[in-house]
């Protein structure tokens, strides 16, 4: 069981890290660009339906709640209160597909409250698209929480025990 904390722990933390070191290289060079071409809104085309842009998410997912008051304190309550529930979830969990699993959302979680606590919201760069239709902009934290939450139905749905 240590060993399983220990693990989910570390993979955590290489999450969040992963995710902050993420968004401060891409905003970076982001911001380079638009120095260099004095745009307001910087964006590198990968391919004809992705991109990474530079966008300031003070809400939630797909930006709900981005006028809310105050939403970095809540929000940040909120995220470190959910990823310390599921330090405890972990700390007794006994399967090794569970701990990355928590891990993963742990660590989503964390680096996105950290940005938000910094910041005073959550940077999200990941952009795709088909024509001009948008899938809101999002980040390696959002990716990992997203893996997290679905291993965990996969596991409710087909390991569990009958």
């Amino acid at each position: 069981m240590k060993k399983l904390f220990f693990l989910g722990t570390l993979v955590a933390l290489l999450v969040a890290i992963g995710d902050l070191f993420t968004k401060q290289l891409i905003f970076s060079i982001l911001e380079n660009i638009a120095l260099t071409q004095g745009s307001q809104s910087p964006e590198i085309k990968i391919s004809d339906f992705f991109s990474l842009v530079y966008v300031w998410n003070h809400g939630v997912s797909f930006g709900m709640f981005n006028q809310l008051a105050h939403s970095n304190i809540i929000f940040s309550a909120i995220q470190l209160s959910i990823a310390l529930i599921l330090f405890f979830w972990l700390y007794h969990n006994v399967k090794v597909s569970t701990t990355y699993a928590l891990a993963l959302i742990i660590g989503g979680a964390l680096g996105n409250a950290f940005d938000r606590i910094k910041n005073g919201a959550v940077a999200d760069f990941l952009d795709f698209h088909i024509g001009t239709y948008h899938w809101p902009a999002f980040n390696l934290a959002d990716s990992c929480v997203f893996v997290g939450v679905a291993i965990l139905l996969l596991e409710d749905i087909f390991l569990k025990k009958k």
